[in-house]
């Protein structure tokens, strides 16, 4: 926990209501981005180099229970207190299981918490996590993850917060987590600012209901490395990373507008050679970051194939061996018959 980070949640709950409950929940769902987000401009407060654009995955992703260790009023004030604050264990449990503190997942789930606790006189708290897709495995586990529980505080604490401040909150555990406060199309605005204000995610006006991912899980196997050391080693040493940035913008404006025209071949087109593109600075970063497994190139073979016979099918990855595939509703037959084990997501219901 940094003074900057501290600050800027101080400045984002300045004028933040109390009306705690006994408990605090809600839902929020994993993302997959269309337009990736890779690199950070800021690192204390995850502002990322470019903008990024997603789709959400419907009912996959994340459920948070919170609760605080007895009845505290909870006030943007409290948080003047600052590291005079004692700090209490927490409870963290995945599924159903108590994690161990010193696990990944409870660490970074304790961190997050410390930027918070403050306004809960440095209790500790118990945290009940329930996700419906695999933890660390490159599906967006930790966006749905800190939406999760950036949202379930919000509730515990009666805070009333919009979905910009919310966004930027959940920012601050995992960048992804700015887009995954809403769902259907979201764009996550880069910002220019240093100090963060102008860095949260936004909903796109858009509605497609013939919009179809399919998820290929080949591994649910936790990444060896995490995609915020992934991403940190590619920006230093990746000769590649250089023509990045100004493709992400390329390609976020590309996809807007196909969002706009429902132009399904031109958002497949852009959403793929974007992924790729990205797979092949994490390659070119030293020593190099190679998340596909032989199945992943088994598989992007496949789908460029069936697209090659005909089929109008996509593909987008994000720091991970799984693939998403991209299709239109007219086409759920075929690709279900070409790729067996997808797991179909209507975003628009």
């Amino acid at each position: 926990m940094s003074d900057i980070q501290t600050q800027f949640v101080k400045n984002v709950l300045a004028d933040a209501a109390s009306a705690p409950k006994p408990t605090g929940s809600a839902f929020a769902p994993s993302n997959i981005a269309l337009a990736k987000y890779w690199g950070k401009r800021a690192a204390a407060l995850n502002l990322p180099i470019n903008s990024s654009l997603s789709i959400s995955l419907g009912a996959l992703g994340t459920r948070t229970e919170i609760r605080v260790r007895g009845s505290v009023e909870a006030t943007s004030s409290s948080l003047d207190r600052g590291s005079d604050v004692p700090v209490a264990p927490d409870d963290v449990y995945l599924n159903g299981v108590l994690q161990a503190p010193e696990t990944s997942f409870a660490r970074r789930v304790s961190s997050f918490l410390d930027l918070f606790r403050p306004l809960f006189a440095g209790r500790g708290f118990e945290v009940r996590t329930e996700n419906n897709i695999p933890t660390a495995a490159g599906l967006a586990s930790s966006a749905s993850g800190f939406a999760a529980l950036v949202m379930a505080l919000d509730d515990l604490a009666g805070w009333g917060l919009d979905k910009k401040r919310l966004s930027m909150l959940a920012r601050l555990g995992s960048g992804s987590a700015a887009r995954s406060v809403y769902d259907g199309f979201v764009q996550w605005n880069a910002g220019e600012n240093p100090d963060g204000t102008d860095s949260f995610a936004e909903r796109v006006d858009a509605v497609w209901p013939d919009f179809r991912v399919g998820v290929l899980e080949l591994s649910a196997a936790e990444k060896p490395v995490g995609s915020r050391d992934g991403m940190n080693r590619t920006v230093e040493t990746s000769a590649l990373y250089e023509s990045w940035p100004a493709q992400a913008r390329r390609d976020i404006e590309t996809i807007r507008t196909a969002i706009e025209n429902r132009d399904f071949s031109a958002l497949g087109a852009a959403a793929e050679n974007n992924a790729l593109a990205m797979h092949a600075t994490m390659m070119s970063a030293w020593p190099p970051l190679i998340y596909l497994q032989p199945e992943s190139i088994e598989m992007i073979h496949q789908v460029q194939r069936v697209r090659a016979e005909g089929l109008e099918v996509y593909l987008t990855i994000d720091a991970g061996p799984n693939l998403k595939l991209l299709f239109l509703a007219e086409n759920e037959a075929a690709v279900a018959a070409a790729f067996p084990e997808l797991q179909l997501i209507k975003p628009f219901g």
